[in-house]
């Protein structure tokens, strides 16, 4: 699981992409404030964007990863792939004649 606070942002403003091991998160905000008062006007406006990259740790199915994103707070949940488990052969004795 992959958790990223990003306030201010909506979903469609936010970008995932996984490529190999690699796990890249990008947006931009938009914000514009104006106040209009009778004797001023205040306005405001700020614009940014950020990309940040992780490397993830390997055996994950990155296929069936999903996205939410809540209150800021982007969440990726990336399943393990299952291990590979060992199978146990059984060693019967030969019947002698």
């Amino acid at each position: 699981m992959v958790k990223a606070t990003l306030p201010g942002l909506k979903p469609d403003d936010v970008t995932i992409d996984i490529s190999g091991d690699m796990l890249t998160i990008k947006g931009e905000t938009k914000a514009e404030q104006e106040v209009k008062k009778e004797d001023y006007m205040y306005q405001e406006r700020r614009y940014g964007a950020f990309s940040r990259s992780v490397i993830l740790p390997s055996g994950l199915r990155t296929e069936k990863c999903e996205a939410t994103m809540e209150d800021g707070v982007l969440t990726l949940t990336i399943p393990k792939a299952e291990q590979v488990k060992p199978k146990a052969i059984k060693v019967k004795a030969k019947e002698k004649k």
